[in-house]
């Protein structure tokens, strides 16, 4: 429905301004406060009516009487706030795109930059606390760590892109239905896996890669990770529903104030304490339960919050859930098959870094283990840009405003190629301390170097599978984001991570197998990239058709 046709207002919107507040109920219905000539005379028989003795009340408003009862104000503040709230949410499909763009992605940008910072600073007080061992243990528990954000991302993006849709249609009670659906997903899933974890840890560490020296402080790490897997599940999951209810700036707070955490329990246990893998993993929980606390207080206790967690909510519909799973199934895709990727790699390192006798099993673990930490911080800025414009793309699609919904993409499209050329050029000019801030050892310092290099070779081009993938999640089309979210990681990269150490020393006398690990990700990157412009070419076509049969039912255009 266009959104001139839908209604705007809530429940107190029909309300006059000020009405019951400036104006007691007893001057409004008196007929003798309207005479004051009865007043000013004063006569015998208006002194002895207590009907006439009370306009002198309503010409002065003492502050009794221009108290409303304490009732009528908290429901006024209420329908104001849920005005302001609806206000928020609406003007998604009003308001000036790139400003929403600005206003959604700097957050959105920041948010999961910070987030990421988690793994970063791990990795970073594990290299200068520990050394290369501490940045192995980080590599072989990034797998898993990768699952947990995965499971997150299925439930909470699922759940944010399917309540955006049915709040651009105008159906508020539903996304809030969607909503404790979410959080009981959230708790099913976070019992599952920890269930899988503490059951079969140590076959994981073996898929995972661990040798035999980081074995013992691998196990410990993945099992304190485990432990807090419901701060990590509820937090990342309902931090995206903050972004939908109007409100980006609250959903970056909530993240930098763990991180900030995260910072201050890792230098305090790793460098001061002296505890190693395990105090990082403590300070990595205690930064994901401050950050959990906060974004559950949002919907459970603010007044601020346009959506709520209620009780009635939590039971699990059936066809909603699987609505939810549907839609994040493409996000989960895409993390979960990075995860089996780094297992794969990580099995592949240690094969091939112990053939490398200047590199060796664990030297080969730590210096992709840097690399990957800073692919993945780089990698965040545009997956911030394509998560911040879900919310835009899936209310205007809803309210049948194609032209915005076009504009939102190109629009995004840019900015991506923006943050991935910038981002290519710091690393091209400055790749060597860009890697001595983790500490790494020298003797591994010119490999990492080469890898950062070759890994971020199409990082400017490489948005444009994302906010693609974005686009057809967030429009109610989990077939194509998946497929989408399947070509980098599982269609191309895992073939390529085994044909390249293969082929390529062939082809290239000059490169090593260990080596040509790393060129498997820009050819991965390339044809994801081609995948995603063919799938919005013809999204481009069908796009124009919708706008055709909308107006060819007399609905008002959209201004975009």
């Amino acid at each position: 429905m266009p959104e001139e046709d839908r209604p705007k207002g809530t429940q107190g919107e029909g309300r006059p301004s000020g009405a019951g507040a400036a104006q007691p109920p007893v001057a409004e219905q008196s007929p003798v406060a309207e005479q004051p000539p009865v007043a000013e005379q004063e006569s015998p028989a208006a002194e002895q009516s207590p009907v006439a003795a009370q306009p002198p009340v309503a010409e002065q408003e003492s502050p009794a009487a221009a108290q409303p009862p304490d009732a009528d104000e908290r429901a006024r503040r209420n329908d104001e706030q849920m005005r302001r709230n609806e206000e928020r949410m609406n003007r998604l499909g009003t308001a000036s795109i790139p400003r929403l763009i600005l206003e959604f992605s700097i957050p959105s940008i920041i948010g999961l930059v910070v987030n990421g910072l988690y793994n970063f600073i791990d990795t970073i007080f594990l290299g200068h606390g520990v050394g290369a061992a501490g940045i192995a243990v980080g590599t072989v528990a990034m797998p898993f760590m990768v699952i947990g954000m995965a499971i997150s991302l299925l439930v909470g993006q699922g759940g944010n892109a399917l309540a955006a849709l049915r709040l651009g249609e105008g159906k508020r009670e539903e996304a809030e239905r969607i909503l404790g659906n979410t959080f009981t997903l959230c708790i099913i899933f976070c019992v599952i896996s920890m269930a899988l974890l503490f059951g079969f840890l140590d076959p994981i560490l073996v898929i995972s890669g661990a040798t035999p020296d980081i074995w013992d402080h691998s196990k410990n790490f993945m099992m304190i990770l485990g432990a807090g897997f419901i701060f990590q599940f509820l937090g990342m999951a309902f931090n995206n529903f903050i972004r939908t209810a109007g409100d980006p700036n609250r959903a970056l707070w909530t993240m930098v104030a763990g991180t900030l955490a995260c910072i201050v329990f890792n230098w305090l246990f790793v460098l001061v304490f002296q505890w190693g893998v395990e105090g990082s993993a403590l300070a990595t929980i205690i930064g994901q339960a401050l950050s959990c606390v906060l974004v559950m207080w949002f919907f459970v206790f603010s007044k601020r919050s346009p959506l709520k967690l209620h009780r009635n909510t939590l039971r699990l519909n059936l066809p909603l859930s699987r609505a939810i799973l549907a839609l994040g199934t493409a996000p989960f895709i895409l993390q979960l098959t990075q995860a089996a990727n780094a297992f794969v790699l990580n099995n592949l390192l240690v094969k091939y870094g112990m053939l490398a006798t200047d590199i060796g099993a664990s030297g080969a673990l730590a210096a992709f283990g840097v690399v990957g930490r800073v692919g993945m911080f780089i990698f965040f800025p545009i997956l911030g840009v394509a998560m911040a414009v879900q919310p835009i793309f899936g209310f205007n699609f809803g309210a049948r405003k194609y032209e915005r919904v076009r504009t939102t993409f190109i629009q995004s499209f840019v900015w991506v190629m923006v943050i991935g050329v910038f981002f290519w050029a710091l690393v091209e000019l400055f790749p060597a301390p860009i890697i001595n801030i983790f500490g790494i050892e020298e003797y591994l310092v010119d490999f990492s170097v080469l890898g950062l290099r070759v890994q971020m070779f199409m990082m400017p081009i490489m948005g444009l599978q994302l906010v693609a993938t974005s686009y057809f999640q967030s429009t109610g089309q989990p077939g194509k984001s998946t497929i989408l979210a399947l070509t980098r990681s599982v269609l191309y990269l895992t073939p390529l991570l085994f044909l390249a150490p293969v082929v390529m020393p062939m082809l290239f006398p000059g490169v090593t197998p260990l080596a040509a690990l790393y060129y498997s990700y820009p050819l991965s990157d390339l044809l994801s990239v081609a995948t995603a412009a063919w799938l919005m070419v013809i999204e481009a076509r069908k796009v124009k058709q919708w706008i055709a049969e909308r107006d060819a039912t007399g609905a008002p255009r959209c201004v975009t």
